[in-house]
């Protein structure tokens, strides 16, 4: 399970211990994401997964980027299924504006891969998108979000080409991390490579 910016991992440990209820054995990868950036957090998860057996992973908003690019740059890697919570795989419209205001600093080293968002994805690893539909947060005040948004990520920015399955829940984009419609979406698709509906 990867966190998003400006957390460390204990944000998304309630969502490990969900998960964990579920019949997982979910552990957390902890990144710097201001300072060390996607570079050295991408080199460090594919060290963690390489030579190691299946596993699947969790990503939550900026984690999904980071866990997706992995996968891009080692499709080898042995990991069958990952979901992303809310992240903007087509690129953030709330990062470009910060950085438009000159405070694109706030996003440290991970500047680049939020503003750009990943490549549609051809690879073998099943992905899905569980996405929040509150449009409560930053992106309706810096980037004015809409109501089809979680309030910082357009539900637009969450459907990236290659998607095996995508899903929205009732949550903000803070929200996703402790909502237990979006852990028990997760678990499911991880068992399933599906959704319920």
């Amino acid at each position: 399970m990867l966190h998003g910016i400006w957390n460390a991992d204990l944000w998304v440990r309630p969502l490990a211990l969900r998960l964990s209820q579920a019949g997982f054995d979910a552990r957390v990868f902890g990144y710097h994401s201001i300072s060390g950036g996607p570079s050295v957090a991408i080199a460090r998860l594919a060290a963690r997964l390489r030579g190691g057996p299946p596993t699947h992973l969790v990503g939550h908003s900026l984690g999904g980027l980071i866990a997706l690019e992995t996968l891009r740059r080692q499709p080898w890697l042995p990991v069958p299924r990952l979901v992303c919570l809310g992240s903007p795989l087509r690129g953030s419209a709330t990062a470009k504006a910060l950085q438009q205001r000159g405070w694109g600093g706030v996003l440290g080293r991970s500047a680049t891969l939020l503003d750009r968002g990943c490549l549609p994805w051809p690879g073998p690893t099943e992905v899905g998108m569980v996405a929040g539909d509150i449009p409560r947060g930053l992106g309706r005040v810096l980037a004015g979000l809409g109501e089809d948004s979680d309030g910082t990520v357009a539900l637009e920015e969450t459907r990236l080409p290659g998607l095996t399955d995508h899903c929205a829940v009732h949550a903000s984009h803070t929200g996703l991390a402790f909502s237990p419609v979006a852990a028990a979406q997760a678990a499911c698709f991880l068992r399933e490579g599906r959704f319920r509906r």
